[in-house]
C-alpha cells in the first residue's frame, strides 16, 4: 500500500462568515480533489473540517499518511499532543469539540504524521487547497455547520 500525502486548507470569508475547505490527497498515480463550502462558520473550523474530510475518504485502515497543513492550531495541536489532554478532560473550554472528536475517531484508524508549510507560499498543493477553499466558500451549494455555535 503507498504511502499517503494529502494537503488541507480552510477559509472563511470574515470570521465567522462563509468558509470552506479544500483537500488533496495523492496515493502513487492517484489524485482526489475534495471541497465543501458552509454559510456560518470560521477558519479554524474549516482547517480542521477540511483534515476530518481527508482521512474519512481514505478507503483502508492503517494507512501512512503525512497531512500538510498551514494551520498551526491543527498541527501544533496533534503533533504537540494537546488534544489528547483536552480529550482526558473532556474539551471542556475549548473550541469545535465537534471537530476534535470526530478528528481522533478516524485519526486512530491510521498512522498520521503532520507538517507545517507556510501559507500562501511556494507550497503547489497547499495552494491549489486554498483555491478550492475559497471557491468553496464562494460558492452556490453552501451547506450549514451545524457544530458551529456563535460565541456569546
Amino acid at each position: 500500500m503507498a504511502a499517503i500525502t494529502i494537503y488541507t486548507d480552510g477559509s472563511s470569508l470574515g470570521n465567522p462568515g462563509p468558509g470552506g475547505f479544500g483537500c488533496v490527497l495523492l496515493a502513487g498515480p492517484h489524485r482526489k480533489e475534495i471541497a465543501q463550502g458552509y454559510r456560518l462558520t470560521t477558519n479554524n473550523r474549516m482547517e480542521l473540517m477540511a483534515v476530518c474530510v481527508a482521512l474519512e475518504a481514505l478507503k483502508f485502515e492503517g494507512s501512512e499518511v503525512t497531512i500538510y497543513s498551514d494551520s498551526k492550531y491543527v498541527v501544533d495541536a496533534v503533533e504537540k499532543r494537546w488534544v489528547f489532554g483536552w480529550e482526558r478532560k473532556g474539551f471542556s473550554g475549548k473550541k469545535n469539540p465537534d471537530l476534535w472528536m470526530r478528528f481522533l475517531r478516524i485519526y486512530r484508524r491510521h498512522h498520521v504524521r503532520f507538517v507545517w508549510v507556510k501559507g500562501h507560499a511556494e507550497t503547489v498543493e497547499n495552494n491549489r487547497c486554498d483555491q478550492l477553499a475559497v471557491a468553496a466558500a464562494n460558492g452556490q451549494n453552501l451547506l450549514e455547520d451545524s457544530g458551529y455555535t456563535p460565541e456569546s
